[in-house]
């Protein structure tokens, strides 16, 4: 028991493998949404680039944003419907009195959601380049800064709702569908910061995912890697990934001592 079991972790890894591939509406699923967002947004861009010089100069804006916030999102939701799975089963309080621990089950649902992120981006990102011409895979190192920082955010979010729902039920369920939609107008996917009042512009800032769509409008239009842009969300990252495992120890033991394990209804 004692330490990290990384066997335990690839065990649970192993398991929810087998639930998704056994399962063709789930795979479908995942990659349904990110296309029809990135289809929508890429043709209303390219109805913005016959209209506007500033969208035909920055060609894949609107695309890219619509792909970096999918990343965000489906990060968070790649974790959180996993760990709902286990609630809707009703064998949440059999995994915590077996040996595996918290921090690897945690681990497992994190590995789980990059997979399914991994199955319902790749199509995407292909069909970008074949509609739109936007390879976001040509940003090379830039992707993988954006992408490590948006995950490293979207891991938070889905612990702590992880939590909340451990702690109050299904009925908390809500927030795993509906939270990550909050950062959506403030962290500025579609728009610069300074399009905010000032006021607001101090609480974009105070979020990891804002840096990120700020490099991304940098290096489209500018052709500028703002490396001091990513290595600040990636200390806000830190704080928030912390705060949030904190909260959710302290919500998984609070659901300990009242009982609310074994209790996954409304």
């Amino acid at each position: 028991m004692s330490g990290f079991s990384f066997r335990r972790t690839a065990a649970m890894v192993l398991r929810y493998w087998y639930l998704l591939r056994s399962s063709f509406p789930r795979l479908i699923e995942l990659i349904y949404w990110p296309a029809v967002q990135m289809l929508m947004w890429g043709f209303l861009q390219t109805y913005i680039a016959e209209q506007a010089s500033m969208f035909a100069k920055a060609g894949g804006l609107l695309v890219g944003a619509v792909l970096l916030w999918d990343i965000l999102f489906r990060g968070q939701l790649g974790f959180s419907v996993s760990f709902l799975e286990e609630m809707y089963a009703r064998n949440l309080g059999n995994l915590l009195i077996s040996p595996l621990r918290a921090t690897e089950f945690v681990a497992a649902l994190m590995i789980l959601s990059i997979i399914r992120l991994a199955i319902g981006m790749l199509p995407v990102t292909l069909l970008a380049i074949w509609f739109f011409g936007f390879n976001l895979w040509a940003l090379g190192f830039a992707l993988a800064a954006f992408f490590a920082n948006l995950m490293l955010t979207s891991w938070a979010v889905g612990i702590f709702v992880s939590g909340l729902v451990l702690r109050n039920g299904l009925g908390a369920e809500t927030f795993a569908w509906s939270i990550m939609f909050l950062f959506l107008p403030l962290t500025c996917v579609y728009y610069p910061v300074a399009t905010l009042p000032s006021w607001l512009q101090a609480v974009a800032w105070m979020l990891p995912p804002t840096y990120v769509f700020e490099g991304m409008r940098a290096l489209v239009i500018e052709q500028t890697f703002r490396a001091d842009l990513m290595i600040q969300a990636l200390a806000l990252n830190v704080v928030l990934f912390s705060a949030a495992t904190c909260a959710f120890l302290a919500l998984l033991a609070s659901a300990r001592r009242n009982g609310s394990l074994l209790q996954t209804g409304e």
